[in-house]
C-alpha cells in the first residue's frame, strides 16, 4: 500500500499535502480508490465555498458505489482540479498525483491534527 510519508491522512481516507502558500492540497489514498475500483464521476466542491471539518464536500462515483469525501479541516475552497473531474480514471491511475481540490484552512494548525502516514497505514490495516 502506498502512503507517502510527506503527507497527512483523515481517517475517512483524504491526504493532505500543505502547499507553500498555506493552502492545502486534497485527494483520496490509494487505499480508498482501490477499495473503490475504477472511478467513473467526480464531483468536486464549489470554489469560495466554506465547510467545516468533517463535513462533506465532494463525491466520487465508482462502477461499485459513490463515496462522500469530507473537508479534513475547516477551510474555503480556493481550486478544483476539473482535469480529476474530466478523467476520473487518473485518480485511479495516480492517487496521491491527480487531487481534488485546495483549501484554505481557517487554522494552519489544525493539519496537525491529522494523522501521519505511520497513524493512517495502522487505521487502515487494523
Amino acid at each position: 500500500m502506498n502512503i507517502p510519508a510527506e503527507l497527512r491522512y483523515a481517517a475517512t481516507h483524504e491526504w493532505v499535502r500543505q502547499e507553500s502558500d498555506g493552502n492545502l492540497t486534497v485527494g483520496i489514498t490509494d487505499h480508498a480508490q482501490e477499495q473503490l475500483g475504477d472511478l467513473v464521476f467526480i464531483e468536486l466542491p464549489q470554489v469560495g465555498k466554506a465547510y467545516g471539518a468533517g463535513q462533506q464536500i465532494a463525491v466520487v462515483e465508482s462502477v461499485k458505489a459513490a463515496s462522500d469525501i469530507y473537508a479534513p479541516v475547516a477551510g474555503t475552497v480556493v481550486e478544483v482540479n476539473q482535469a480529476a473531474a474530466d478523467a476520473p480514471e487518473s485518480v485511479n491511475d495516480g492517487a496521491f498525483t491527480a487531487w481534488l481540490f485546495r483549501i484554505k484552512p481557517d487554522n494552519a494548525a489544525d493539519v496537525q491534527t491529522l494523522l501521519d502516514a505511520e497513524g493512517y497505514r495502522k487505521s487502515v490495516e487494523g
